[in-house]
């Protein structure tokens, strides 16, 4: 299987996924490429920005993508 249908499966069965959850789960260190693949396959993927403190307080993002109905 390859990390494209890996991913696909996920965002079918959990409607979303982060790039760290893709690196953990699935090797896949380029998730925002493999998004843009599936958005061209049709899927209607959503880009969720979400803010958190890094380690050293600093604000900082991450995306979320999220499988749309």
């Amino acid at each position: 299987m390859t990390k494209i249908e890996m991913v696909r499966n996920h965002l079918i069965e959990n409607k979303k996924i982060t790039s760290w959850e893709a690196i953990q789960l699935y090797r896949a260190t380029r998730l925002s490429a493999i998004i843009f693949n599936l958005r061209k396959q049709g899927m209607n993927i959503r880009t969720r920005e979400k803010a958190y403190r890094d380690s050293n307080d600093n604000p900082a993002y991450f995306a979320e993508y999220i499988l749309e109905e």
